[in-house]
Order: C-alpha cells, then sequence, then structure tokens
C-alpha cells in the first residue's frame, strides 16, 4: 500500500480491503461451480504436454507425459496406468501454478458496533472470492494482513469445501494508537510477535508507524520463535536507510517502499538500495500494478468503469470503486499527487532492474484487494509490467513459482514441475518463455491435484458476474451498516 500521505491513505486502504466478494447472504454459491461439479481428486495423466519446470536448470521438456495420483505428481515419461482420466496436452504448455506474494483476501466482518455476542454482518462467499485465484492459475497466496477468519477460509480449502489456494498468512504489527496489533515499546513488540505466533501464524508483517526499537525488537524476537518477517520501511528510517537492514528483516512489501526514501528518483539511488538488500540477503516484493492503478484513479474512473474484470467483483465493491463520490482516490486527486505517483512508477523500473542486476530476488506480488487491484487477473498485470521493468521471462516467470516457494518454505511441495510435488499446475496454450501475455492463456488448471479444466473456469467466472450483476441494486456502499 502507498505511504506518501501516510496516515489517511493508510487507513483509506485498510477499510477498503474489507469488502471484495463480500455478501450478506448464507455461505453458499450456486453461481459457482460447487465441488461436486468439479472431478475428485483421482489419476489423471496429461500427455504430449511441453514441460517448463522451473527447476534451477528449467530445461524445457517436450511432448512429455505427467502422471498425477493422489494429488502429487507421481511420474514423468514413465509408464501410463490403466483408468486415469488423460488430458490432452499436444501443443501446449505446462507450467507451476502461479504465486501472488501479496494479497488482502477478505473476510466475515461486522459493520454494526461490537456487543459481546454481535458476530459478522456481512459475508464473504469463499467460493466466490477463491474463484477469481483459481481461474487465473494461482495456486498459492500469500495474505499480508491476515486475520482469524483467513484461518477459517484455509480451513475450508484444506477441507475440499472450497476450491482455492493455498494461503500463507501474515500477522500485522504496527505502531501508534488504535485498533489492531499496537505496538509502541521494544517489550510490546516482543510479546506481540509471541502472541502471533500461538495465534498460529507463521510471518510477521512490520508496518508503517513502527518506532525504530520496536522495529528491530520485532524482527529479532520473530527470528527467534521461527517467523520470517516481510513488511513496510518503517517511516522512522527516513534519512538512515541504512539502520532498517537488520539481519533477518526477510522482505520489503513494495517497491514504493524504496521510492519514499529517493529524493530525486535517479538510477544511482536504485542501485545504493540495491546494494544495501543484497548485503542484508532483504528480498523484493514488486506490487508494480499498484501505482499505476492509484494513478489511473486520480486522473480519472473511465479506466475502471471499462475493465473487462470489474464485474467479477461483488456488487457493494464496484458500488464503492465506480462512485466518484466513494472513491477516496478520485476524491483526493491534485497535480501535486499525480505527479508524485509518476515519478514513483518510472523509479520503479529503475528499482527492478537495479534489483535484478545485482542478483536481489525478486518475487511477483500485487497488493490485490485494494481499489481496484483485482484479484488474480492483476498477477498477470504484474508479471507484464516486470517484463517492461528489465526482466527476462524466464526471470519473471521465476519470481511467480519457485522463487516464491523458496521464501515461503514450501518448496519441498510445490513451486517446480517434479515428481514428488503436489500438482499445483497450470496448462497454457502458448509459451510463457516467449510472450509473458501467455500466462493468460489459461486451458486448465490443477490446484493441488484437483482438475478444472476451461469450461469449468468460464462458467464460474459467467456465473459470478451474472450474479453480481442481478444483485446491483441490493448493495450499496452507503447502507452498509444496515446489512
Amino acid at each position: 500500500m502507498i505511504t506518501i500521505k501516510t496516515t489517511a491513505i493508510s487507513i483509506l486502504f485498510f477499510v477498503s480491503l474489507l469488502f471484495t466478494g463480500c455478501d450478506n447472504e448464507t455461505k453458499t454459491s450456486a453461481r459457482n461451480t460447487s465441488n461436486s461439479e468439479v472431478k475428485p481428486d483421482t489419476l489423471f495423466v496429461i500427455k504430449n504436454v511441453n514441460i517448463i519446470p522451473m527447476t534451477v536448470d528449467n530445461t524445457v521438456i517436450e511432448n512429455a507425459t505427467v502422471i498425477i495420483d493422489d494429488k502429487k505428481i507421481v511420474g514423468i515419461n514413465t509408464t501410463i496406468p490403466d483408468g486415469a482420466t488423460i488430458i490432452d496436452g499436444k501443443e501446449k504448455w505446462l507450467i507451476p501454478g502461479l504465486v501472488d506474494m501479496h494479497v488482502h483476501t477478505h473476510a466475515d466482518i461486522n459493520f454494526k458496533e461490537n456487543k459481546p455476542t454481535q458476530g459478522a454482518t456481512v459475508f464473504f462467499n469463499t467460493q466466490d472470492v477463491m474463484g477469481l485465484y483459481v481461474a487465473n492459475g494461482i495456486t498459492t497466496t500469500f495474505n499480508l494482513d491476515a486475520r482469524v477468519e483467513h484461518f477459517a477460509q484455509r480451513n475450508e480449502i484444506a477441507s475440499g469445501k472450497v476450491m482455492g489456494p493455498r494461503m500463507a498468512l501474515a500477522a500485522l504489527i504496527d505502531g501508534g494508537e488504535g485498533w489492531g496489533r499496537k505496538a509502541n515499546t521494544a517489550s510490546d513488540g516482543r510479546q506481540a510477535v509471541r502472541s502471533a505466533k500461538a495465534e498460529g501464524y507463521n510471518f510477521i508483517k512490520v508496518y508503517s508507524f513502527l518506532n525504530a526499537d520496536t522495529f528491530k525488537a520485532i524482527v529479532d524476537e520473530a527470528n527467534k520463535q521461527g517467523l520470517k518477517v516481510v513488511g513496510h520501511i518503517p517511516d522512522v528510517f527516513r534519512g538512515n536507510l541504512e539502520e532498517v537492514f537488520v539481519p533477518h528483516f526477510d522482505l520489503v512489501a513494495h517497491a514504493e517502499e524504496y521510492s519514499k526514501h529517493s529524493k530525486n528518483k535517479t538510477v544511482e539511488d536504485a542501485q545504493y538500495f540495491a546494494k544495501l538488500a543484497k548485503e542484508n540477503n532483504t528480498w523484493l516484493i514488486s506490487s508494480l500494478t499498484t501505482m499505476i492503478w492509484i494513478r489511473s484513479q486520480l486522473k480519472s474512473l473511465d479506466e475502471v468503469q471499462n475493465s473487462e474484470y470489474i464485474k467479477y467483483l461483488h456488487p457493494i465493491l464496484q458500488d464503492r470503486w465506480l462512485n466518484p463520490s466513494t472513491n477516496h482516490y478520485y476524491k483526493r486527486t491534485s497535480p501535486e499527487f499525480i505527479a508524485t505517483i509518476d515519478a514513483y512508477i518510472d523509479f520503479h523500473k529503475k528499482l527492478i532492474k537495479a534489483f535484478n542486476d545485482a542478483g536481489v530476488p525478486i518475487v511477483a506480488g500485487t497488493d490485490s484487494g485494494i481499489p481496484v487491484i483485482i484479484p488474480g487477473f492483476s498477477l498477470h498485470d504484474e508479471l507484464g509490467l516486470m517484463v517492461e521493468a528489465s526482466m527476462t521471462n524466464e526471470k519473471v516467470l521465476l519470481s511467480a513459482t519457485r522463487l516464491p516457494a523458496e521464501w515461503l518454505g514450501i518448496d519441498k511441495e510445490t513451486g517446480t514441475v517434479e515428481v514428488g510435488k503436489y500438482a499445483d499446475l497450470i496448462l497454457l496454450d502458448k509459451n510463457p518463455l516467449e510472450d509473458i501475455k501467455n500466462t493468460r492463456t489459461v486451458n486448465g488448471v490443477f490446484v493441488s491435484g484437483t482438475w478444472v479444466d476451461k469450461k469449468r473456469l468460464d462458467t464460474m467466472l459467467s456465473g459470478l458476474a451474472q450474479y453480481n450483476e442481478k444483485n446491483k441494486e441490493n448493495f450499496k456502499w452507503e447502507k452498509r451498516r444496515e446489512y
């Protein structure tokens, strides 16, 4: 999230995160493909497919046979077993499922007063939310501001009630006052980390208002507790950026975090930042599409209104984002703000090139969930922007497959097309090594061994769009407290 005018924008961003796919009905989804319609976990064979394995040598295996059984890849170019469902992979390309390393997945929320027995008043249909990821070949997500409701969503996926990606969850810790996990002393920061671990989190996200001592204590305690740290560069480090690079500050959440520390947005600054990150082994999440869409909304809502993907978002979210009176970017536009965002966008290209040239690992992430970064579809936009910023198609694919799996610590399970790995896979009609836009040519997706072909994916999306259109008048942002 952008932290230019930090307090106001951060609050607006967080509020906006809560409403994608929300619903005030029960959690059933007649408009979507139900699990009873999806092929159950069983035995599959993909024949005559070209495999881009995304292993270290990444040698393409042409006209291969891939055998999947009990959710895992059990053979490549071995004997085809009897009784398998055959998938024709001729002239198609098989790659690992994609990973979005920066999402804000939405869950049930209470808009009314928080009384002792008050539950949520607006509910999210988990399948609707997760379906956008699946339809775009995203089989793993990293939620950078998770709540207890997200554990429930993950359990729905794990139990087979919902078809969706693997979900890694980070607990956010910030300084200052207000709701959420707040820590303003080193002692409080350490306790917040221990509490997050006790709640079941594997990752900690640090945020913009932490003071220096608390930030450093959080990073240190997280390492002691076996948790990795991702997040913003706190504002307190402006003018002394070197101090933020303490051991085990593992991953910066946005390219824009560095932009705040560059007065003139020069190549030399980008190279210096890359040097600091390299020396500290601090990786980077790209999040380039964030600024692109913020600039679009600052100038006009026309691009949002004409988006071919906006129809897949719940009506209450469409109402807020498309309405000039409730879109907070459009309401706060100014020539100065637009100029600042333009400078960020230009500098981000320099940053990505500098970090890539320096050998700093870059992983793809979108910040999906904030206006108007649409889950699933936005990752393909992100990959294209990374190529525009000088990365090769292969490096960009790496940033959305093997590298995220390595950072998350799940690389023994997923991230490459290899025997023994889970069948998190995308079957593409065209070769993404030739053109990164070809990641959009999804013919079918394996989600943890469950095969969903293009027809089912299209049916799922069209049903969701029809539901949203039918219910536009039933969900209005200004009436949200009445639901």
